[in-house]
This record gives C-alpha cells, sequence and structure tokens, in this order.
C-alpha cells in the first residue's frame, strides 16, 4: 500500500504522543514493504524532503513554534492546513490524517477526493464543550470545526474505546470506526538497563496546564511528612517550567524534586523510569498515553487521575498496574505513600505492569492497524 500520514510535528524533532505513534508505526510499515510518506512542518536542516528509518519525510512548510501561552496555535493550524493543501499532491491507497489541527483534515479530505484515495483520522481526543474552558466564547467555532472534521473520514481510527463513543455522539456511524490504540517498543524497553540515578516517583510529559504537574508537588509535600527523604525526578518542559520551580521552592521540596527539562535521548528517559518506583501523571485531558505503556514496560505502577476528559482512565486496571484517583494532593499523596509503605504490593504492581504493557508492543498494534487499512482499500 501507498501510506500517508499527515501532521504537522514530526518525530524525533517535536516529541509528543502522537508524533511517537505516527513514527512507531510508520517504520515498522515501511519495514513490511509499504510506500510510507510523512507530510508536516519542517523541523529539520537541509532538503525539504528526506528519508528517516524507512518513511519519506515531506516538509511542505516552516514554523517557529506549535505553541502560544501554552496553547496550541491556531495561525499555525490555518497555515498547516494551507500547506497541506498545496503540498499534497501524490495519489496514495490511504491518507491517515491526525485530527489535529483540523484544518489539514479538510484538506487532506479534498485531495482524496480528487485523486480517489481513502480518507482516514486518527482521533486522540474529543474535546466538545471543553472548547469553551479553552477559548471562551471562541470556543464555539473550536467546537463547531470539531463536528464538521468528524463527517470527514472514511474511518474514524479512535485510539481508546472512549473517544470512539464521543465519536459516536458526533454522529459518527459505528460501522466506519475502527479502534487501534497506542503501543509501546515492549522488547526495546525490556532490554535498558536502570539509570544509576533512582527516584521514588517520576513524571515525564510536557510542563502545561492540563497536566496538573503542581497537584504532584502538593502532594509530594504531603508525602514528605510521612517518608522525610522521598524523590521525584519530572522530565519535560513548558510553559508551566517557571511556576512548578517556584512552587518547589515554596513548599521546601528543592532537596527532593529534580527538573530535568527536555531530555533528548529517549534511552535517558527510560533509564530514569526503570531507576523509578512509581510513574505519576497527574492529567485531566488524555487519549491513550504512551508515557503510561512506557512506564508499565519499565516495571512501574502508575497513578492517574479520574476525569471526564481523561481516557487514560481506559489504560489503568484499578489496583493491578496503577491506581484511578480523584484529582486531590490529598488522594495522589495517600497512593504515594501506600505503594512506598508496601514493597510486597508494589512488587506485584510492578510485574502486573509489565504483562500489562507486554500485549501492546507496536508490532502488535502495526497488525491490527495494516488490517483496518486493507479493509478500507
Amino acid at each position: 500500500m501507498k501510506i500517508a500520514y499527515i501532521y504537522d510535528a514530526v518525530y524525533p524533532w517535536v516529541k509528543g504522543g502522537a508524533e511517537k505513534r505516527i513514527y512507531e508505526i510508520a517504520k515498522r510499515l515501511a519495514s513490511k514493504g509499504h510506500e510510507v510518506h510523512w507530510y508536516g512542518l519542517k523541523w529539520w536542516d537541509g532538503d525539504c524532503d528526506k528519508y528517516l528509518d524507512g518513511i519519506h519525510l515531506h516538509g511542505i512548510g516552516e514554523w517557529d513554534r506549535l505553541y502560544v501561552d501554552g496553547r496550541r496555535s491556531i495561525k499555525e493550524g490555518l497555515y498547516f492546513g494551507y500547506a497541506t493543501l498545496k503540498g499534497l499532491r501524490e495519489k496514495f491507497d490511504i491518507i491517515d490524517c491526525q485530527e489535529f489541527p483540523y484544518f489539514s483534515c479538510f484538506s487532506a479530505k479534498l485531495h482524496s477526493v480528487f485523486k480517489n484515495s481513502n480518507l482516514a483520522i486518527t482521533y486522540y481526543e474529543i474535546w466538545g464543550n471543553y472548547w469553551y474552558e479553552y477559548l471562551g466564547k471562541k470556543g464555539f467555532f473550536g467546537k463547531l470545526i470539531e463536528r464538521l472534521t468528524a463527517k470527514l473520514p472514511d474511518v474514524a481510527i479512535p485510539i481508546s474505546d472512549i473517544i470512539k463513543e464521543d465519536l459516536k455522539e458526533l454522529g459518527v456511524p459505528e460501522r466506519i470506526i475502527r479502534v487501534v490504540p497506542n503501543g509501546v517498543d515492549f522488547y526495546r524497553l525490556n532490554g535498558i538497563k536502570a539509570s544509576d540515578e533512582s527516584f521514588d516517583i517520576i513524571y515525564v510529559g510536557r510542563l502545561i496546564s492540563h497536566k496538573n504537574v503542581d497537584m504532584l508537588l502538593k502532594a509530594l509535600s504531603m508525602v514528605k511528612k510521612e517518608v522525610k527523604d522521598v524523590s521525584c525526578g519530572i522530565i519535560g518542559d513548558g510553559p508551566e517550567m517557571g511556576k512548578l520551580k517556584s512552587l518547589t521552592k515554596d513548599l521546601n521540596l528543592e532537596e527532593n524534586v529534580k527538573f530535568f527539562g527536555f531530555v533528548e535521548d529517549d534511552l535517558e528517559v527510560y533509564s530514569k523510569m526503570k531507576s523509578s518506583k512509581i510513574f505519576v501523571l497527574p492529567s485531566t485531558r488524555e487519549g491513550f498515553p504512551n508515557t503510561i505503556l512506557e512506564a508499565n514496560s519499565c516495571g512501574l505502577p502508575v497513578i492517574i487521575v479520574r476525569h471526564e476528559k481523561n481516557s487514560a482512565v481506559g489504560v489503568v486496571r484499578e489496583g493491578y498496574n496503577g491506581f484511578i484517583v480523584s484529582l486531590s494532593p490529598h488522594e495522589i499523596a495517600k497512593k504515594i505513600i501506600y505503594l512506598l509503605q508496601n514493597e510486597d504490593l508494589l512488587s506485584k504492581l510492578s510485574k502486573n505492569a509489565v504483562g500489562f504493557a507486554k500485549d501492546y508492543d507496536w508490532n502488535i498494534v502495526v497488525k491490527k492497524l495494516e488490517e483496518v487499512y486493507r479493509e478500507v482499500v
């Protein structure tokens, strides 16, 4: 098959869940003999076109940053939509366009109609009324664009069952919906050695408001009363970095918390996961976080929060590979203390976590997605 992925952010120059998903899937499809292209913004030096692990990358535009004041840039989204309209020329068997930043989905639909291609849209989140919280009154337009986008695909690919139900509420027929979850490079992670630097708790992700890393810090100040030398590593960067460092100082946690910022080498991130005990992700808005599977692969049970827009609750089996708590420093602290003071339970959940993650190896996910593509084509 000749396959095109469309997403503005390109791995490894931009590292996030969607970028990682496309990269891991695309390189495996290429290794199986498919012709795989990725149309995105040009984040690299040199020619606009280049090959990466068998993937033909097309840099169809340039933009200085994806986020403005912690939010995805609407201007960038419009620009990428226009760049997709101009840059997407070839005929493909299937075009897999990521739902964000929406405008590119309309360009891809137009192309698929004129070139007689099949359009898939991969869905990571459905925001619904959250648009009003995100944009105020202008959220009406975001909600409208999201609803209109749902009318475009020949096949809709949500990454979780929760998102599937949200799509059905938007009017997407169940007959065109195929759930294909995120995955993890399980066997690669399994062979990585633990870092010499160890932590009780680790967080990996962007430092943006809905990730609620401040809740983790507040929870740590409570944990410290019971476990005085508790340690936490925070890997990632973002607009909240300054606030979080100030809060760390205010809570007298400077000896307990270490900020690493953005870590370029994934192996370094995984080695630090391997040397930690618990992964905490207090985010209220997730699709199917790769980081949970990565943490589980490294033997870490996870603590996440229950929220209507947090589809991560579908990735954690309560009391098996982690815990789901309310968005409360007190509740997060209780579970951290519970695990740190019960070594047998921590060990049991660690083993469970590894077994859980194994079922989501990328090779299993790619086989499922390949079947979806063949069905459509």
